[in-house]
């Protein structure tokens, strides 16, 4: 009984000065934030988590034993590896292990997103991408989007657009490519292992912004009655694009129009641009439909209500990136902002289907 009643006792409340030490601190954490992307950078470029991966078997392992699998110096220091290590454990990448005296290392399920695989894919990229030093001279001048939201700050801190800036240079270009795959990939399997019937009916599809064609090849492997696919992007990224079997690679602008299709796939499109020019690449998309046609859009989805939890602070801080480094009017939106825009071009049908925790299916139907 006793313990029955000290389990009701409500918790004891902090005093005022344990709270300001709490504020304190968490202000200290956020302010010095910028070493967790940081850090996290340094491991994938070091390939830490390849390392310590070894084909599956993960043992925990010392900072000094990875160095030794790298092909690095005998001057790299064992000790600063070390420091890195242990941070991003306090952030869940790594999971550490104190034996017989000694700090050894393995990866968590977040970490092993980071690991290379047959394909020659990972998050990693994904990490490296959002990291490159012109991305990275845009950071200090966010509050620039909110004095002047005309400009991203990416414009304002390298002098041209992003997307520009990517096509003047051929490796930041692929390593783009390459985060975008590592990304995708793994949605596109899940989207196709839960959107099952979302491509009955369907045997001309179109994919608006599908670079490669890597997302289309997919579908069609998948859905063999998909028998025509229509890879539509700017002519000179689709100029570069492989030959893919029943695939045709069409350059164009989604402004002016769009190819005509029983369904038309855009994934992490609408998210760049500003709700007028949405809704222009969307009227595209209805006039390509026929009757009952869809649009089948994959983008990120803002909770309605802010919470701490990992989906909405990663959601969160995508708007802010896109914010930053694409438009600063362009941006993330609610699943009812996304509904009234279908609504606002004549799409009378809409659904939203949660099969990742980072991108939704939104489908608009004619």
């Amino acid at each position: 009984m006793e313990a029955e009643a000290a389990a009701a006792e409500p918790p004891q409340q902090k005093s005022q000065s344990e709270q300001q030490n709490d504020a304190r601190i968490a202000i200290i954490e956020l302010a010095n934030m910028i070493s967790v992307p940081m850090s996290l950078h340094a491991v994938v470029v070091l390939k830490i988590p390849d390392a310590i991966w070894q084909s599956g078997s993960n043992t925990p392992i010392s900072a000094s034993r990875i160095l030794s699998l790298l092909p690095c110096s005998a001057s790299a220091s064992a000790s600063n590896l070390q420091r890195l290590l242990r941070l991003l454990s306090s952030h869940g990448v790594f999971l550490e292990h104190l034996l017989d005296g000694e700090r050894r290392y393995s990866l968590t399920d977040v970490g092993k997103t980071l690991v290379t695989d047959q394909d020659g894919l990972s998050y990693g990229a994904y990490v490296l991408q959002h990291h490159q030093d012109a991305l990275v001279r845009s950071w200090p001048l966010v509050h620039e989007a909110v004095l002047d939201p005309t400009v991203a700050p990416f414009v304002k801190a390298n002098g041209i657009s992003a997307y520009s800036y990517y096509g003047e240079r051929s490796e930041m270009n692929e390593l783009m490519q390459k985060s975008m795959t590592g990304v995708s990939v793994p949605f596109m399997r899940a989207m196709m292992d839960g959107y099952v019937k979302g491509f009955d009916g369907v045997d001309r599809l179109v994919d608006v912004g599908g670079s490669s064609g890597a997302c289309l090849k997919m579908i069609m492997e998948r859905y063999p009655h998909v028998r025509e696919g229509i890879n539509f992007d700017l002519p000179e990224v689709v100029a570069k694009a492989p030959n893919i079997p029943g695939v045709t690679h069409v350059g164009g602008d989604m402004f002016k129009s769009i190819p005509s299709g029983d369904a038309i796939f855009m994934k992490w499109i609408l998210t760049t641009w500003t709700d007028d020019e949405c809704k222009v690449i969307m009227k595209n998309s209805y006039d390509a439909l026929p009757e009952k046609g869809r649009l089948i859009a994959c983008d990120p989805v803002l909770p309605e209500e802010t919470d701490s939890s990992h989906r909405t602070r990663a959601l969160l801080a995508g708007d802010i990136f896109v914010m930053t480094i694409y438009r600063a009017q362009g941006k993330h939106r609610t699943e009812e902002e996304f509904r009234q825009l279908g609504l606002s071009v004549g799409f009378t049908g809409f659904r939203a289907i949660y099969l990742d925790h980072f991108y939704t299916v939104l489908e608009f139907q004619k």
